[in-house]
C-alpha cells in the first residue's frame, strides 16, 4: 500500500467515523428513547445496553446492510468512467450526512440518517451527472413511507395500549391477569424481534453447517426463549416488592418495564446491524475506488476494519450525545410508564419487521415518534407536548432537501478544489 493511499483512507475512515459518531447520537434513542422516559433504566444503564448491542450487531452483522447503497438512489455506471468523481461524491455525502446529523443531534430532534444518505447522494449525483442520474422512484417511496409509518406504528401502538388496559390494567384483579397474559405477552415479544434477529444469526456458516433446517432452529430457539421468559417472568412478578420509584408504583408496572427493556435491547441489535451501513457504505465505496481505481458496479466486501470503525463511532457518539434524542423522544412528547412505553416498542418493531418484509424503506424513528404519539392521543391528546412533535416533523421534512443542498454544495467544492471542473 502506498503512502498517499493510506493518507486518503485514513482521512475517509475519519469522516466516517464522524458521520457513525453523529448517528449513534441521534438514531440509537431509537432503541432506549422510550425506556428512559418511562423510568424502566437509567440513562446510564440505557447507554451502556443501547451501546454494547449497538456494536455487536453492527460488528457481527452489519455485512447484511447493502454496501452498495450509492446503487439504491443513483446508477454507479454512469460514474464508471470518472471514477474520482464518484469517490468525491461519496466524501461529499459523509460530511453532508455528518453535520446534517450534529445540527439535528444539538436541537435533540430525531432524524432519519438513511434519508440524510439518500439526500446527500442524489444531491451530488444531480450536480454531477444531471437529473436523470437520480432514482426519483425510490425518492419517491422513501417520501412516502416518511407520511405512512408513524401512522401505521401510531395506529398499532394505540391497539397495543387498547387490549393491554382491557386485559390486563383495567381489570378487578390486574395482578391475576398479568400472570395469565405473560405466555401471550412473552411469545409476542420473542416472534416479533426473534423474526428480526434469529434469520440474520442463523445465516451465519456455523448454523448453516448444522444438519437442522433453518427454519426449525428458528423455530425451536424461539420457542424455548419464550419458555423461559415466561418461566423467569413469573418468578419476578411473584418476588416483586414496590419499588420507591413513583414510575414503578406497581409490580405490574416493573414486569411490563422488564419486557420493555428486553423489546428496548432487540431494536438496539437490529438498529446496529442495520443502520451502520448509512456510515460505512459511502467509506466502503470510497475504500474499493481508491484500492481498484475502478467503480463498484455490485456488492461490495466490506472488511471488518470498516465495520469495527462504525460499531466504534456508533457507540461513541451515543455516549456523549444521545442523551439529547433520548430525551425528546422518552419525555419531550408525553410522559411515559412502563406499560405505554412497552406498547410503543412493540408497535415500533412491527411496523418496521413489516415494512422490511415488502421491501419498504420505513425509519426506525418515525415509526417510535408515531407510537409514542399513538400512546398520548388514546391516553389523552391534552397532555402530548404538540410543539414538541412539530419540530420533529419539521426535522423529518427538511431532512431530504437539506442533505441533499449540503451534498450538492460540498461537492461542487471538493469538485473545484481537485479536479478544477
Amino acid at each position: 500500500m502506498t503512502t498517499p493511499y493510506l493518507i486518503q483512507l485514513g482521512l475517509t475512515a475519519i469522516l466516517a467515523f464522524y458521520v457513525a459518531w453523529n448517528l449513534g447520537a441521534n438514531d440509537v434513542a431509537n432503541s432506549m428513547g422510550t425506556s428512559v422516559g418511562s423510568k424502566a433504566v437509567t440513562l446510564r444503564q440505557a447507554l451502556i445496553i443501547a451501546g454494547t448491542l449497538e456494536f455487536t450487531g453492527a460488528v457481527l452483522f452489519g455485512r447484511r446492510v447493502s454496501s452498495t447503497l450509492a446503487t439504491e438512489v443513483v446508477n454507479p455506471e454512469l460514474f464508471a468512467q470518472t471514477p474520482q468523481l464518484l469517490l468525491l461524491g461519496m466524501v461529499s455525502v459523509l460530511l453532508a450526512c455528518g453535520l446534517w446529523l450534529q445540527i439535528a443531534t444539538s436541537q435533540g430532534l430525531p432524524v432519519a440518517s438513511s434519508h440524510a444518505v439518500v439526500g446527500a447522494i442524489a444531491g451530488f449525483s444531480w450536480l454531477a451527472m444531471g437529473i436523470d442520474a437520480v432514482d426519483w422512484k425510490n425518492i419517491g417511496m422513501i417520501s412516502l413511507a416518511w407520511v405512512v409509518t408513524p401512522v401505521v406504528s401510531g395506529i398499532l401502538a394505540i391497539a397495543f395500549y387498547s387490549l393491554l388496559k382491557w386485559g390486563i390494567l383495567d381489570r378487578p384483579q390486574p395482578l391475576m391477569q398479568l400472570r395469565e397474559w405473560i405466555p401471550w405477552l412473552s411469545a409476542a415479544i420473542i416472534s416479533v424481534f426473534g423474526v428480526i434477529v434469529l434469520p440474520t444469526l442463523f445465516d451465519t456458516p456455523f448454523f448453516a453447517s448444522l444438519p437442522l433446517p433453518r427454519h426449525d432452529l428458528i423455530l425451536a430457539t424461539g420457542g424455548l426463549a419464550a419458555v423461559g421468559l415466561t418461566m423467569v417472568s413469573w418468578r419476578n412478578l411473584e418476588n416483586s416488592q414496590v419499588s420507591s420509584n413513583p414510575n414503578l408504583t406497581s409490580p405490574i408496572e416493573k414486569q411490563l418495564g422488564r419486557f420493555q427493556v428486553i423489546s428496548a435491547c432487540f431494536v438496539a441489535f437490529a438498529h446496529g446491524s442495520n443502520d451502520v451501513g448509512n456510515a460505512i457504505a459511502p467509506l466502503a465505496a470510497i475504500a474499493f475506488i481508491l484500492r481498484t481505481g475502478t467503480v463498484p458496479l455490485i456488492g461490495i466486501d466490506v472488511p471488518l476494519w470498516i465495520l469495527v470503525l462504525g460499531g466504534v463511532g456508533i457507540v461513541t457518539g451515543l455516549a456523549v450525545l444521545g442523551k439529547n434524542v433520548i430525551a425528546t423522544i422518552g419525555e419531550g412528547i408525553i410522559s411515559l410508564q412502563p406499560s405505554s412505553g412497552f406498547c410503543a416498542e412493540i408497535a415500533t418493531a412491527t411496523t418496521i419487521l413489516f415494512a422490511s418484509r415488502l421491501g419498504i424503506p420505513v425509519s426506525t424513528s418515525h415509526a417510535l415518534v408515531g407510537g409514542v404519539i399513538g400512546i398520548g392521543l388514546i391516553q389523552s391528546w391534552q397532555k402530548v407536548r404538540f410543539e414538541t412533535v412539530r419540530s420533529i416533523i419539521l426535522a423529518w421534512v427538511v431532512t431530504l432537501p437539506a442533505a441533499g443542498g449540503l451534498g450538492a454544495t460540498i461537492f461542487l467544492g471538493l469538485r473545484w478544489l481537485f479536479l478544477k471542473a
